[in-house]
């Protein structure tokens, strides 16, 4: 996808899991929402039942998955979940 990156916003429980994570992990993450940003379709899709259709993705790297709900309409990819299992 080529365009505009979206703007990144993380939810106060999203917040909360990033500042209690090692160094090497918060990186991660980081890299993931940066790419996640640059095409916010580039992921699978949480739930494909789910009420939300397309819009929440999940991007996962070996022990590390963000949930993110991206708004087509203003552009915003908000993170609403990060899960370590390191």
């Amino acid at each position: 996808m080529t365009g505009q990156r979206y703007a990144v916003r993380l939810s106060p429980a999203a917040a909360k899991v990033l500042a209690a994570l090692p160094e090497h992990a918060e990186e991660i993450v980081w890299d993931v929402v940066d790419a996640a940003a640059a095409d916010p379709w580039g992921f699978g899709q949480w739930d494909a039942g789910g009420p939300e259709g397309e819009d929440v993705r999940i991007a996962s790297v070996g022990q590390l998955s963000v949930i993110y709900f991206a708004n087509r309409a203003l552009r915003h990819l908000s993170v609403l979940d990060i899960v370590w299992l390191g």
